[in-house]
């Protein structure tokens, strides 16, 4: 089905891989397309309640976009690389109503630490290695990494990644808050798997409506608190509510998936 990633669930988890391992992960616009059609099965599959993605081999998380792609475009053609690109899978990965975890196993750099930026929550291997260093090549990050990493990492740390083109280590990473977790290489899936089965014990709906009120608070021009008052209100029209809260008065475990 496809040629560049791999997806398999299990335990209503989805693994999608990025599997180019001898580029090093590298997303080219074929990559790029694929991820989108997995993440909407993935979307529209029942049994995928969170998505853990990451990269084959122990290198790369995603080393970056395929310069040779783009290396000769024009301005409007670099305009619409940079557009079509935070449609199809940035904004889709930021804007995904079910988890998605990074495990972030080696080198993310570009559009790879770009693409960990988009997720929910990012956990590093301790071998992980992190920047921005596209203004080592005449141009700045297109995927929304201008944005993403100031609001996680603040404006001068961003600033200072993004100038010097330079890489952290996943300790630094950690330390800045741009992730949650640094474990060993050995322990990143299972790491992710153990949030995956936390966040699998909660209402998908009410997680559905904390991304899109978290969310908000990062628009320009969109008022978080109201559209976290809009989603609150709209969790007690749900089964899930109502289960929720059933499940709390009897003193037993809530069961989401049966809501």
């Amino acid at each position: 089905m496809f040629e560049n990633i791999t997806i398999e669930n299990k335990e209503l988890v989805s693994y999608i891989t990025v599997n180019r391992p001898s580029q090093l992960n590298a997303l080219n616009k074929k990559t790029i397309q694929e991820l989108n059609a997995a993440l909407k099965v993935c979307q529209d599959d029942r049994d995928t309640g969170v998505v853990i993605l990451t990269g084959s081999g122990e290198k790369a998380f995603v080393a970056g976009a395929d310069i040779k792609e783009f290396a000769d475009f024009s301005i409007a053609e670099g305009g619409v690389l940079a557009s079509n690109g935070q449609d199809i899978l940035f904004d889709f990965v930021e804007n995904f109503p079910k988890p998605i975890l990074a495990a972030v196993n080696g080198f993310a750099l570009g559009g790879g630490l770009e693409l960990a930026l988009s997720a929910h929550i990012r956990v590093a291997s301790q071998n992980a290695k992190m920047g921005l260093p596209e203004v080592s090549l005449g141009v700045i990050p297109g995927y929304g990494g201008t944005q993403r990493l100031a609001q996680l990492v603040g404006k001068g740390r961003a600033n200072e990644m993004i100038f010097t083109a330079g890489m952290i280590t996943a300790e630094e990473a950690l330390k800045y808050g741009l992730v949650n977790y640094v474990v060993d290489q050995k322990d990143l899936i299972s790491t992710c798997e153990g949030l995956a089965k936390k966040i699998l014990k909660n209402s998908p709906m009410a997680i559905r409506s904390a991304i899109k009120a978290v969310n908000a608070g990062y628009r320009s021009g969109v008022d978080g608190y109201e559209v976290e008052i809009e989603e609150f209100g709209k969790c007690f029209g749900t089964s899930e509510f109502k289960e929720g809260t059933t499940a709390f008065l009897e003193k037993r475990k809530a069961n989401y998936r049966k809501a």
